[in-house]
């Protein structure tokens, strides 16, 4: 067999990974290859036909140059995408989270002692239907506050008073609104969150640890965020920014979406036997896989997260001829976007974490970047005291709506 040698570079496996040569090398190489082909002293004008072959042949080299490096890069769990990421996920016995709905807090009223069933329904003004999570009964005060979840999944926001009208009546249930903005779904899980979930998941196969737990209620269904900790002192610790009495010895959980019996279900499976546990709901978890009837019975606490309304100031050169015309509307959009997770690389806002001005710097100014100046990015938690950063406590969900964002062009 006739081993036909040619100049264009190969690649080489090293121990950082997969080196390509440079595209001019690989047509270099093609140009000579011709040459030595037509017995020498052809032109090498890239406007000949040898050129034209050369360069096209060149082409092809480096597509599959690129999907060769592709390749590669999918067995990094910090590159891998789509299936290849899935199939890393299945060593850890993990499945990508399907798209989630928006998760509202809204307030119902009615006549006292009145139950609205889990599944009951709710429409907002732009007319998606939302279903209550769980059961809640109306108090003596007249009014519960209850998490309702839109049945169309994905980031759709819901804005302040948006979720107004009761959609199936239930006997005593007079009217529901949301005094705060929805805490948006998202699309089938990204990337980067799979593969933040994924390094977690080593956790999540512990027993007695605060990640376990952590990692066990982010997996859960419905769940879009939560905030895990334990307090090992003696005595009760004010914890966070709205400084959170959490009892002596107990294991803290601040939980927002998703039902009560899967959540407990997380919490109880991971958490400490005999722990204390702290929080604002309850619910009750029977142990039917190892005893007979009746049932052991445990009772599962955890905090149901508050939402924090938070709001944003952005201060910008009013450059009226190079900026988009629409350039509020799209740093509104883009600010959103990263609060809610929505920008490659960025964590979203979370329960109990620091939300910085500097964050959002980068990603409004590639709206434009050759013309957009920024003079400032604020934040606020009640719209009138601003800062750098808001921090949002271990029993707070931040919340965010596009009126809550303004732009100021000086």
């Amino acid at each position: 067999m006739t081993i036909i040698e040619t100049a264009v570079p190969d690649v080489t496996i090293t121990e950082n990974g997969l080196l390509v040569p440079d595209i001019a090398d690989v047509l270099a190489g093609r140009l000579t290859d011709m040459a030595t082909a037509l017995g020498g002293g052809a032109s090498q004008s890239l406007s000949s036909p040898q050129g034209q072959i050369a360069q096209s042949d060149t082409e092809i080299i480096a597509q599959n140059y690129d999907k060769l490096l592709c390749l590669f890069n999918q067995i990094n769990p910090d590159f891998a995408t789509g299936r290849f990421q899935d199939g890393i996920g299945r060593l850890y016995f993990i499945e990508r989270i399907a798209a989630q709905g928006t998760v509202v807090t809204a307030t119902c009223t009615g006549k006292v002692g009145t139950l609205i069933p889990a599944g009951s329904t709710a429409t907002d003004t732009s007319g998606y239907i939302y279903q209550s999570i769980n059961a809640a009964t109306i108090p003596a005060s007249g009014t519960v506050d209850t998490e309702f979840v839109n049945t169309t999944t994905g980031p759709l926001p819901c804005a302040v008073g948006a979720l107004n009208q009761i959609y199936r009546a239930v006997p005593g249930w007079d009217t529901i609104n949301n005094t705060v903005p929805g805490v948006v779904g998202v699309d089938v899980e990204s990337r980067i969150a799979f593969e933040t979930r994924r390094k977690q998941s080593v956790a999540r196969n512990g027993r007695n640890t605060d990640a376990s737990t952590l990692a066990a209620l982010l997996a859960t269904n419905g769940v879009l965020d939560a905030y895990v900790w334990s307090n090992r002192e003696d005595s009760a610790v004010n914890q966070g920014v709205t400084s959170y009495s959490v009892k002596s010895h107990s294991l803290y959980a601040c939980v927002y979406g998703g039902s009560d019996a899967d959540i407990a279900t997380a919490i109880y499976s991971t958490k400490n036997p005999g722990v204390n546990l702290n929080g604002d709901t309850s619910y009750i978890i029977e142990d039917k896989e190892n005893y007979s009837p009746p049932y052991p019975q445990y009772t599962i606490q955890w905090q149901t997260a508050k939402p924090l309304r938070v709001f944003f100031r952005v201060r910008i050169a009013n450059d009226k001829i190079n900026l988009p015309s629409d350039v509020t509307t799209q740093i509104k959009s883009m600010v959103a976007g990263v609060f809610n997770g929505e920008y490659d690389g960025i964590t979203k806002a979370r329960i109990g974490a620091r939300i910085s001005s500097g964050t959002y710097y980068a990603p409004v100014i590639s709206i434009s970047p050759e013309y957009m100046n920024i003079l400032s990015v604020e934040i606020s938690a009640d719209g009138k005291t601003w800062a750098q950063s808001v921090t949002a406590g271990i029993d707070q969900i931040p919340t965010i709506q596009a009126d809550d964002i303004e732009v100021v062009k000086v």
